[in-house]
């Protein structure tokens, strides 16, 4: 296992690199000049040039890309054409507020989630699968900025009961996080379902019915453990598309968090946030492939990884 983990941090190294590459290219083939929308509509052609010489972008596409790897290596992310923050700052006052969003809407997707699908593999067939699927189905349907908007309708300007934008307390948390999980929980419930459907048929499950086992200690015992790999694997995908994937959701509810950073970011083409952003969320996803892979073993050890 250790000489596992260290291969595979070791193999961070040049992903990151290729990703940086990449983010350099894309970032910068976006349309629109990002000194001039830092100098303001009104400056004149001169002003703009000293922006452009002041944000490094009079030199040589080599030479900015060869100064943006060599700053990112350190640590160092650079200075926001918008805001003139280091782009760090920026990042770390938005991180928390998405990271906690996330993390609820993460937990109660999973425990929704995989209730309806186990509830549907166990009574397959029934009006509890028929049931459970369909909600599954409108989640997955319904879109992001839809289901947030129409919640907002009913329980905030019709009912008054929860805030439409965060006032730090819990209440503010409820709405975006429905918004955002809705999917996640469709998502876990229709996985859960297909893996327990899987488990229940195997020999093992017959032998433990075929004993006289309770069937609430086979679900519990005999298959939940078994059917969680594949389950476990979809959780990470899915809580990495929540941390870099909350910006519709953070735009609807105007939430301080990094999708909302990454949106005004593009509008105003600052290019140190946005290559920030999106080397940060590549990282994030490795690392919870990572996890992944240990929870593997962790999960059922008669895994070894080689």
């Amino acid at each position: 296992m250790l000489n596992f983990l260290v291969k595979r941090l070791l193999g961070l190294l040049p992903t990151l690199v290729i990703v940086a590459g990449l983010v350099f290219l894309f970032v910068h083939m976006l349309p629109g000049d990002p000194a001039r929308l830092a100098a303001g509509p009104e400056a004149d052609d001169a002003t703009v040039a000293l922006v452009r010489a002041d944000l490094g972008l009079d030199k040589p596409m080599p030479t900015q890309f060869v100064n943006f790897f060599m700053r990112t290596a350190h640590g160092d992310f650079g200075i926001s054409t918008r805001s003139k923050r280091p782009v760090s700052a920026e990042i770390g006052e938005r991180f928390m507020p998405t990271l906690m969003l996330t993390l609820v809407s993460m937990v109660w997707a999973v425990i929704f989630g995989m209730t309806i699908g186990i509830v549907s593999a166990v009574w397959r067939n029934k009006w509890p699968d028929r049931l459970g699927m369909t909600i599954a189905v409108s989640g997955i349907s319904f879109p992001a900025f839809a289901l947030g908007m129409l919640l907002m309708e009913v329980f905030s300007v019709k009912l008054g009961w929860l805030p439409i934008v965060g006032d730090g307390s819990w209440r503010s948390y409820v709405l975006p996080s429905i918004t955002l999980g809705a999917a996640v929980a469709a998502v876990m419930a229709r996985f859960t379902r297909a893996s327990f459907v899987e488990v229940l048929n195997e020999d093992f499950v017959r032998t433990a019915r075929a004993k006289g086992v309770a069937e609430q200690w086979v679900v519990i015992k005999h298959c939940l453990r078994n059917a969680m790999i594949p389950v476990v694997t979809m959780m990470g995908l899915q809580f990495g598309f929540l941390l870099g994937g909350s910006i519709v959701v953070e735009v609807v509810f105007n939430w301080p968090g990094m999708g909302r950073l990454l949106v005004d970011a593009v509008a105003m083409r600052d290019y140190p946030v946005i290559q920030a952003e999106v080397l940060l969320f590549s990282l994030e996803f490795i690392v919870i492939n990572l996890v992944v892979d240990v929870l593997y073993a962790v999960i059922n050890p008669t895994i070894r990884f080689k």
